[in-house]
Parts: C-alpha cells; sequence; structure tokens
C-alpha cells in the first residue's frame, strides 16, 4: 500500500511510529521532511545518543545496516536507523543483497524505526523486494507538484506555520520560483522570520524579502498580455532585460507558453461558464476571467502564432539559431509580436 506524505506526517504528529519507512520518488522535500521529523521527535534527546544512527548509502552496505537494524536498544525502547541517500547503497542492485532486505523487511526489529531515504528514483514494483516493501512497511511515494497544485500547497505550508497568505501572493510566489519546495518554503521562511504579528504574507512581503517585485513580475506581465496592455507589457519587459539575475528569461518565457496553451483550450471549448473554464484548465477561480478576457483579445489563429514565438524564443534563448543576441533583447522582441 502506498502512503501519502501528508497522511505519514499526521501520523507521526500522533506519536503512531512504524517499524519501517521506505520513502521514494522525485520531490525530496517531502522525504526529507518525514525523515527529519523521526530523526527529531521519535527519541528523547538523552535517548538519541546511543540510540540514534544516521547511516549513508554510498558508505553502506545492506549487511552493514541490517546489524545496526538488529541491534538492541540500550536504556529505551526503542532505537531509531536512518539511511540517508538510499538509493546509492553499495550493493543494492544485487540480487543477493535484495534477497537480505526482503528478509528483514519481512521480519524486522520490533524495537528499530528503520527509514530508508530514496531520493530522485523510484523502485520496480515488478521485483520481489518492492513487493514485500509495499506490503509490509510505510511506503511512501514522493512525487513533484504539478504547477496548478502549488498555491494550494503555498497555502497550506503557511497555515502550518501559523500564518495566512492571500491568493494572488500564493500564485505569485508559485509563478516565480517554481514547484523547487525546498526553496518555495525556504522564501515563505525567510517572509515569517522578518514579519510581525499578525503574521500575514502579502506582496509587499514577497517584495521586500525575496525580491520580486509587486509591480514588474511574471503575473503582472501576463495579465498585461490578457488585455493587450502593450505598454505596460514592454516596460515590464525592459525591467525583467535590466534586472536577468532576478528574472531569468526560460522561466518567464514557460509561464507565458503555459497561458497561450491554456488560451488555446478555452478557444476550443467555447464556454462562457467561468466555472467550466476553471474546472478545465485546473486553475484558481479568481483567475478565470483573465483567460475568459484574452480569449476575447486574441482569435484561435493569433493564439497559434504566440505559442510559435514562443517556442522560438525559447530555442533562441538556448542558443539555437541566436547569433548571440541578450536574453533582455530576446524578451522585449518577443512581447512585442506577442502583442501585435
Amino acid at each position: 500500500m502506498i502512503s501519502k506524505p501528508d497522511q505519514v506526517l499526521s501520523q507521526l504528529k500522533r506519536g503512531e511510529y512504524n517499524h519501517l519507512y521506505f520513502l521514494q520518488g522525485d520531490e525530496p522535500f517531502f522525504i526529507d521532511a518525514i525523515a527529519n521529523y523521526i530523526e527529531a521527535n521519535a527519541l528523547t534527546e538523552s535517548e538519541k545518543s546511543f540510540n540514534q544512527i544516521i547511516m549513508y548509502g554510498k558508505d553502506s552496505s545492506v549487511d552493514q545496516i541490517l546489524t545496526n537494524a538488529r541491534r538492541f536498544p540500550m536504556m529505551s525502547q526503542k532505537q531509531v536507523l536512518i539511511v540517508k541517500e538510499a538509493q546509492d547503497i553499495q550493493n543494492l542492485g544485487r540480487q543477493d543483497a535484495q534477497k537480505l532486505l526482503m528478509n528483514y523487511v519481512e521480519n524486522p526489529q520490533p524495537a528499530t524505526i528503520m527509514v530508508l531515504c530514496h531520493k530522485h528514483k523510484t523502485l520496480d514494483r515488478r521485483k520481489a523486494l518492492t513487493k514485500a516493501l509495499l506490503a509490509h512497511a510505510v511506503f511512501v511515494d514522493c512525487k513533484k507538484l504539478y504547477d496548478n497544485h502549488l498555491p494550494g500547497w503555498i497555502n497550506d505550508y503557511v497555515q502550518s506555520k501559523s500564518a495566512s497568505i492571500d491568493q494572488v501572493t500564493a500564485q505569485l510566489l508559485s509563478d516565480y520560483i517554481g514547484n523547487n519546495l525546498e526553496r518555495l518554503s525556504g522564501e515563505i521562511d525567510k517572509i515569517l522570520i522578518n514579519l510581525e504579528a499578525p503574521f500575514k504574507i502579502d506582496a509587499n512581503a514577497v517584495q521586500k524579502y525575496v525580491g520580486i517585485s509587486k509591480d514588474f513580475n511574471v503575473f503582472e506581465l501576463q495579465k498585461a498580455l490578457a488585455v493587450k496592455d502593450r505598454v505596460k507589457a514592454q516596460k515590464i519587459a525592459h525591467y525583467f532585460a535590466r534586472n536577468p539575475k532576478l528574472n531569468p528569461v526560460i522561466p518567464v518565457i514557460a509561464v507565458l507558453f503555459s497561458f497561450f496553451s491554456k488560451l488555446l483550450i478555452v478557444q476550443f471549448i467555447r464556454s462562457n461558464s467561468e466555472q467550466e473554464v476553471a474546472k478545465t484548465l485546473k486553475i484558481p477561480p479568481f483567475l478565470v476571467k483573465e483567460y475568459v478576457q484574452a480569449a476575447r483579445n486574441y482569435n484561435l489563429y493569433q493564439v497559434i502564432d504566440n505559442i510559435g514565438y514562443l517556442r522560438t524564443a525559447d530555442l533562441k534563448v538556448k542558443g539555437v539559431g541566436n547569433q548571440q543576441s541578450p536574453h533582455g533583447e530576446i524578451l522585449k522582441e518577443l512581447i512585442f509580436k506577442l502583442t501585435h
């Protein structure tokens, strides 16, 4: 059975621990969150000295890990063994080592809480070891979040810190930072450290502590393009060109490509129902009017042309067919084409 990261964290916070956790997937934030919680809370500080072991896959073999897993705790009812970077365990790919690990999985040491952090990779579900882990361990598949789920995750994370954030600001952070949860959580934590009660994150706080301008950001650029405000769109493009480190072109193009791709869908569904548009595009309801308005300003053929301009600009930025043009100039040319 596969568990979700938030379910496992909820169980841990209730003091419900299992003998074995297998954490895998391409989102290390969730893997670290579970492992770090167990490391910090499963044992008291006095118990940790003799009963908490941290191992690293590249420095360990399956046999060494199991030797530690099978030992008995000292002056405690349990011990914790955390194997970080478990995907690099020296002999994990060998059949005999997998058999040893499978035997332990089926008969774990009752006094041991073992956590295997298998990052950036997933096990083959056809293998006997994977089937054993699914049957006997808390098996967590930590997947990258889809972009449309990021604002919701940001809101939940902020609430978990006893703070609040408005929808527009959550969308701004999502669009600008993307689905790097480690960076997102770090930026949110940085903002909250600098705020006074009541802890509310707004665009001003983001501008001050993250460096994202509340007036000149990809969110505002998208809004300017939606209403075909050529002057504002060019102002933002010029600002980006002057501040390339804060506004790298490739993420900007990615956001705009996503916008016009969704706009193409709106042209095809031809619905005036905001609820239907929000459901089809998987976007927050407050963004729907922007897409409906943009659909009036760009006909089907213009949307298709704009997607083509975005593809060409993306290739130029990556050096294909580009005679070393500065990225800022490529962006300004792109914005001109998108609005004419």
